[in-house]
C-alpha cells in the first residue's frame, strides 16, 4: 500500500522555524511532482510549494523566501523547511505526490493524513 506519511509539525512561536517531513512508501516510481499544500480553519487548501521531478520549485508568494522544499529521490521524502513563520502560517499541511499515468493525462494522486503547525504571535 503506497502512503504519504507527514511528520514535523508543531507549536512555535512567530519568528521561529520548523522542519516537515513526508515519507513516500510503498512505492519506488518517481513522481512528477511531490509538494506540500496547506488548509487553514474555514479556509480552502492551497498549495505551499511543489517540486517536480527534474527539480523544479513553485512557491505561493505568501511563502516566498521563507519556505524550502526539498526532495530526496533516494530516500523517497519531501521535506519544507519553514523559516520566519508567522501566525497565518497556522495550518494543518498536507503532502501531496502525482504522476501521469496514461497518454489521455489522467492521474495517480496521493495525499497525507496532515501535520498541525500552530504559529502563536
Amino acid at each position: 500500500q503506497v502512503q504519504l506519511v507527514e511528520s514535523g509539525g508543531g507549536l512555535v512561536q512567530a519568528g521561529g522555524s520548523l522542519k516537515l517531513s513526508c515519507v513516500i512508501s510503498g512505492t519506488t516510481r518517481r513522481f512528477d511532482a511531490t509538494g506540500w499544500y496547506r488548509q487553514a480553519p474555514g479556509k480552502q487548501r492551497e498549495l505551499v510549494a511543489t517540486v517536480r521531478s527534474g527539480g523544479s520549485t513553485n512557491y505561493a508568494d505568501s511563502v516566498q523566501g521563507r519556505f524550502t522544499i526539498f526532495r530526496d529521490h533516494s530516500k523517497n521524502t519531501v521535506d519544507l523547511q519553514m523559516n520566519n513563520l508567522k501566525p497565518e502560517d497556522t495550518a494543518v499541511y498536507y503532502c501531496n505526490a502525482w504522476t501521469v499515468v496514461n497518454v489521455e493525462g489522467a492521474k495517480w494522486e496521493l495525499w497525507g493524513q496532515g501535520t498541525q503547525v500552530t504559529v502563536s504571535s
